[in-house]
């Protein structure tokens, strides 16, 4: 029997289930418009937090909820220099005699070459 019953099906590909006695989740809609004008409407669960922002399908950038509040600015790390990275390894003092070492064999070199 279990033969019969699989014969011309594809597996995989179709669902047998049905939606008989199945009721749709309730739904709230959000409207998100982006600095373009364009308007949005995204379909959300009822019991769903709704984002602050959300991609503009038409152009990609970002569109704020209408009536929401403003989104929080993200947190930007201010951006690492030489020098800063070089002070994590080593201390001013350390430094210093580092460069006052250099700075002796670099004048040693040049009395020789004279």
């Amino acid at each position: 029997m279990g033969e019969r019953s699989l014969r011309g099906s594809r597996l995989g590909s179709v669902s047998y289930e049905t939606e008989r006695n199945t009721a749709p989740i309730e739904r709230q809609y959000a409207e998100y418009k982006c600095a373009q004008g364009h308007l949005v409407t995204v379909p959300f669960a009822d019991d769903a937090e709704l984002p602050d922002t959300w991609e503009c399908k038409y152009d990609g950038s970002a569109a704020k909820l209408v009536g929401g509040s403003e989104p929080a600015p993200k947190k930007v790390k201010p951006p690492r220099t030489h020098w800063d990275m070089l002070l994590e390894r080593r201390s001013v003092d350390d430094l210093e005699e580092v460069l006052a070492e250099r700075l002796e064999v670099l004048r040693g070199r040049r009395t020789r070459a004279s």
